[in-house]
């Protein structure tokens, strides 16, 4: 962590993966301005939203595959490139159809760089400062997703809601150069041989399916195509696990799920990451709506979580070092869970510093 080429590592990943986070926020306090300059109705507005996360989850495999295989900071920063010029296409989209591609395009870019920004981390450091930078490339990612409401309301009070999406052009500027000259390649000896393709085509397609089925459900309820993705993408998704347990060469090996900690982390990773989008997406309209702040009040409200997140990451990935991670992987959930209820108080009468303060630092 002290070395030169330690902190390019942690700026590259976390620029690149903070892009990713950034752009899964920054949008949402930016929905109603795009709803009346593209004429797009409620459905449209939540594809604006969906299409992203629909591509990211479908690929996000294959991107880690991709990068185990051909280099981690090829892909990486194939994703960033990739991901920078669909952003620029939802800048200049000229209609809502437009936007929800380039949003679709961009969840490719995210699954190309996102998996391969930690891998990155993981190849680089050395095993004893490892913690401390995967808990700064941690801390520093959802600081992005934390301040997108804040940047996304300055920017459509502002310039207007299309530079939501061209601000990733100069981030990815930055990191593509930063990446290319100063963070080494590296990759799995271990993946050679044939590339895994009906593996991917499998992940991918049972993830999109379900996903899909997800997304559209609140609107289509229990229609024939929301049943028949959500039973395609579970029928798929056990073809996928019974031919990564045949093969000799599986994409995901899923000997991994044997492992105990492996298994609970990416659960706790799911429940904690689900509750954040969660609450970054409802916090902010509840702000608007209720409280009727303007979309940089609303931004600007929950700058409090996102500046403790900054200071105190790095510190957190030190202590489950010296403790062990279930510590703090258990008190910090709790935290957040305590926090998230703080947030139920905050009704039409509420006052900030009584009522949303309390509840946004003990989140953070």
């Amino acid at each position: 962590m002290g070395t030169a080429t330690g902190r390019w590592v942690l700026l590259t990943t976390v620029l690149g993966s903070g892009m990713a986070m950034l752009d899964s926020t920054v949008v949402n306090v930016a929905l109603p301005r795009i709803g009346e300059d593209l004429g797009a109705d409620l459905g449209g507005l939540q594809w604006t939203v969906n299409a992203y996360m629909l591509t990211l989850a479908a690929l996000i495999l294959l991107g880690g595959a991709l990068g185990d295989r051909y280099g981690r900071r090829r892909v990486f920063v194939v994703g960033v490139v990739w991901f920078a010029l669909a952003s620029l296409l939802c800048g200049l989209a000229p209609s809502a159809e437009v936007l929800i591609g380039a949003r679709a395009l961009q969840g490719v870019g995210g699954a190309l760089l996102t998996p391969g920004s930690l891998a990155l981390i993981q190849s680089a450091f050395r095993q004893e400062d490892r913690a401390r930078a995967v808990g700064a490339w941690s801390g520093l990612g959802g600081v992005a997703a934390a301040v997108g409401p804040f940047v996304g309301g300055w920017l459509v009070d502002g310039p207007g809601w299309r530079w939501v999406f061209l601000l990733n052009v100069p981030l990815a500027a930055v990191c593509v150069p930063v990446a290319l000259r100063h963070v080494p390649e590296s990759r799995d000896p271990r993946a050679g041989g044939r590339f895994d393709v009906a593996g991917a085509a499998l992940g991918a397609l049972a993830l999109g399916a379900v996903t899909y089925a997800l997304i559209a459900a609140p609107d289509a309820g229990a229609s024939p195509l929301v049943v028949g993705a959500a039973v395609g993408g579970l029928m798929l998704a056990a073809g996928f696990c019974y031919l990564e347990a045949h093969r000799a060469e599986p994409m995901l090996p899923l000997g991994l799920f044997a492992i105990r900690q492996f298994t609970a982390i990416n659960l706790v990773t799911l429940c904690v990451y689900a509750a954040f989008g969660g609450f970054f997406f409802l916090s902010v309209v509840q702000l608007q709506v209720v409280l009727d702040y303007s979309a940089l009040q609303a931004g600007a409200a929950l700058l409090p979580t996102t500046v403790l997140m900054l200071l105190f990451s790095a510190r957190s990935g030190e202590l489950a070092q010296r403790t062990g991670p279930r510590l703090p992987l258990t008190v910090g959930p709790l935290l957040c869970a305590a926090g998230m209820l703080l947030m139920m108080r905050v009704g039409s009468d509420a006052v900030y510093w009584r009522d949303v303060l309390p509840a946004l630092v003990v989140l953070g």
